[in-house]
């Protein structure tokens, strides 16, 4: 260690959940969109039977907040799969030893 520069100590935070936050809310699907400022992540829910959907929530953040999330999402969906397998997408082919036509 440089006596000069030392390290930075870390610092403690606490986060406060609020009763309300602490309900969350649902969405199963995501609208992301960019500047080169800022990343913005519209949480929508899609119901079957319904043609329109309602954004229920809006994340604005920076480019590099977005990419820590996406860092941080890809170590949890990997210890996910790893505890209870692989995650799978609707819509993607079935990526086993079957040849010819699949039904999902």
């Amino acid at each position: 260690m440089d006596p000069k520069n030392p390290a930075p100590q870390q610092q403690r935070i606490t986060i406060d959940l609020g009763e309300k936050e602490a309900e969350g809310i649902y969405s199963n699907l995501t609208l992301i969109s960019h500047s080169p400022h800022e990343f913005i992540l519209d949480f929508a829910r899609l119901v079957p039977g319904l043609p329109k959907s309602k954004v229920h929530a809006r994340i604005i953040m920076t480019p590099q907040s977005a990419k820590a999330l996406m860092k941080s999402l890809e170590v949890n969906v990997d210890r996910f799969e790893a505890a209870y397998g692989e995650i799978k997408l609707a819509g993607q082919p079935n990526q086993g030893p079957n040849i010819g036509f699949q039904t999902n």
